[in-house]
C-alpha cells in the first residue's frame, strides 16, 4: 500500500513540475515576427532583424548539432562573456543543418543590439545580426528527430511548391523546449521565401 502512495506522490509531483515549466516556458522572450499570411498547413511570416549568438558547427545531423553548439552557446549567456554577464534565454533555439555546414543559433534579447551585448569569452560564439526576412513555417509537436525534421521540410517544400512560392534558402529548426519539458512541446521548420506584401 505504501507503494501505491509513494506512486501517487510521484505522479502529483511530476505533474506540478511540468505544469510549473509550462508557466515559467510562456514568460520567456520569443522571437519577434508577424504572421503575413496563413496558409492550409503553414503560415508565411516577417521576421525583421534580431541579434543572434551563432556557433558553427560540422554536425550533419540533429544530435550532433544540438550537442556541439548548445553548451558553448550556454556558456556565453551563463556568464562566458567580457561582462560575465548573465543573458536571459529565449525562444526558439535555431539550427541549420546541410551537406555545407551546419549552425545553432540562440535569439538574444530585443533589449540588446550589436554595441550593447557583451564579447563572448569562446572565439567559436559568434554574434551577429540577421537580415529581415519572409519565412514559411510548418509546426509539429513531441520531441524532434532527424527523421520527424525530414519528415515536416519534405511536407513544407511540397506545400510551397504546390503553392509556386520561391524558395531561397535552406531550412532552419526551430525548438521552443528545454529536453526536461514533456508535455506540450513545440517545434517548427522555417525556410525563407520570396514574398512581396
Amino acid at each position: 500500500m505504501k507503494l501505491v502512495y509513494l506512486f501517487i506522490a510521484l505522479g502529483l509531483f511530476f505533474i506540478v513540475f511540468q505544469s510549473f515549466r509550462s508557466i515559467s516556458a510562456s514568460k520567456v522572450e520569443k522571437q519577434k515576427y508577424r504572421v503575413v499570411k496563413i496558409e492550409e498547413g503553414f503560415e508565411i511570416r516577417f521576421y525583421p532583424k534580431a541579434m543572434f549568438a551563432t556557433i558553427q558547427s560540422s554536425g550533419s545531423n540533429y544530435k550532433q548539432v544540438a550537442n556541439s553548439g548548445f553548451r558553448k552557446l550556454a556558456g556565453y549567456i551563463f556568464g562566458g562573456n567580457d561582462e560575465s554577464k548573465s543573458i536571459a534565454m529565449t525562444a526558439p533555439v535555431r539550427m541549420e543543418m546541410g551537406g555545407n555546414g551546419s549552425s545553432m543559433s540562440f535569439v538574444m534579447p530585443e533589449k540588446y543590439d550589436a554595441s550593447t551585448l557583451p564579447k563572448p569569452k569562446d572565439a567559436s560564439v559568434q554574434i551577429k545580426e540577421s537580415k529581415e526576412s519572409y519565412e514559411a513555417v510548418i509546426a509539429f509537436g513531441g520531441y524532434a528527430n532527424d527523421e520527424k525534421i525530414k519528415e515536416y521540410t519534405d511536407k513544407l517544400v511540397a506545400l510551397l511548391n504546390k503553392k509556386n512560392i520561391k524558395i531561397i534558402g535552406g531550412y532552419s529548426f526551430l525548438g521552443y523546449n528545454a529536453p526536461f519539458e514533456f508535455f506540450g512541446r513545440k517545434n517548427e521548420i522555417s525556410i525563407p521565401i520570396e514574398w512581396k506584401e
